[in-house]
C-alpha cells in the first residue's frame, strides 16, 4: 500500500487501535517511525515496541504495544499530525509550542534528530513540528 504521509498513517493506526482497545498495532517500519515510537515509549504513552518482519517475512514492521490505565482507558487520549506534506510547519527554538499546558508532548524533527519539544528547547534547537501527543 502506497501512503502519501506515512507518519500520519502511523498516528492514525495508533489512535484507532487505542480507541478499539487493541493490545498492539503493527505499522510498516522506517527510521522516522522508529524514533517516534522510541519517544512514545520514553514519555510513557505506549508500553514498548519491537521490530520484525510482516507475516510473509518480507517487509520490516514495527509492533507497538499499547498502554492502558487500569486496563480500560488508553494512556494516549489524542494524537495530531501538525506538519503535513502539503503544508510544512516549522518552529524556531523560542517558538516551540506546548501541548495542553505541558500535559502533552510535541514531537520535533531537528538537525540533531527527532526529539520532544522539551528536549529541543533544552538543546536550543528549532525544527519541523511533526505531531502533538496528549
Amino acid at each position: 500500500m502506497n501512503v502519501s504521509d506515512p507518519i500520519a498513517d502511523m498516528l492514525t493506526r495508533i489512535r484507532n487501535a487505542s480507541r478499539a482497545h487493541h493490545l498492539e498495532v503493527v505499522v510498516p517500519a522506517s527510521r522516522v517511525k522508529r524514533e517516534i515510537a522510541r519517544i512514545l515509549v520514553e514519555e510513557g504513552f505506549i508500553a514498548s515496541f519491537s521490530e520484525g518482519k510482516d507475516e510473509h517475512g518480507v517487509h520490516p514492521v514495527i509492533t507497538l504495544h499499547l498502554k492502558y490505565v487500569d486496563g480500560k482507558a488508553s494512556v494516549v487520549s489524542g494524537l495530531k499530525r501538525i506538519s503535513k506534506p502539503g503544508l510544512r510547519v516549522y518552529a524556531r527554538k523560542t517558538d516551540i509550542p506546548r501541548v495542553l499546558g505541558g500535559l502533552g508532548i510535541v514531537i520535533v524533527s531537528t538537525s540533531q534528530g527527532i526529539m520532544t519539544g522539551a528536549q529541543a528547547r533544552k538543546a536550543q534547537l528549532g525544527g519541523e513540528v511533526l505531531a502533538y501527543v496528549w
